[in-house]
């Protein structure tokens, strides 16, 4: 069942949400919109001949509150949020359409485990023959929640777990490449 905005406001009153900080003009009917951090993440496509999912990939790093991206380009950038779900919740990630009609295409994989904290890393993309300006502290996403029929067994503990920052690829610690070593 997705949440409703009172739902919303119930859950991270008694602390049992938590999305930090958090302005009211955030929350939406059915959502909490997220706004854009200042930490981006590009793979280091100059010193790279192509990416492997076996071995971790170079990135550049970036701090800065105003960033233009290029056409046709991507880049990983950051929530200035950061969310802590319960183990009874999951949530999805999903681009703004004010913005994705203005050609960005915003992804994170759509999925957030139950038990997961952290800044959401989001992939952007931008899908115009023109750059697009991207302003920190814009809402640039929206997370819906849902509650699930029970608290999950195992909660996640992943790879990403207590990220922050723009954060790569960790898929070369998946347990298939692991077991190959």
């Amino acid at each position: 069942m997705i949440l409703s905005d009172k739902r919303i406001k119930e859950l991270l009153a008694c602390g049992d949400l938590a999305v930090t900080p958090l302005e009211q003009q955030q929350l939406q009917p059915a959502s909490i919109d997220l706004r854009l951090g200042t930490s981006y993440a590009k793979v280091d496509e100059h010193n790279l001949t192509h990416l492997n999912l076996d071995t971790p990939p170079q990135y550049e790093k970036l701090e800065m509150a105003c960033l233009i991206l290029p056409p046709r380009q991507f880049i990983l950038a950051t929530t200035k949020e950061y969310i802590k779900l319960p183990n009874n919740l999951t949530a999805f990630v999903e681009g703004r359409s004010s913005i994705g009609r203005m050609g960005l295409f915003i992804q994170n994989a759509g999925w957030v485990d139950p038990g997961f904290e952290g800044e959401i890393t989001l992939e952007l993309f931008n899908a115009n023959n023109l750059p697009l300006k991207l302003d920190a502290g814009r809402r640039i996403c929206q997370l819906v929640l849902a509650e699930m029929d029970q608290a999950a067994l195992n909660p996640y503990q992943g790879k990403y777990q207590g990220q922050k920052k723009a954060t790569g690829s960790r898929v070369f610690l998946d347990s298939e490449v692991q077991s190959k070593g």
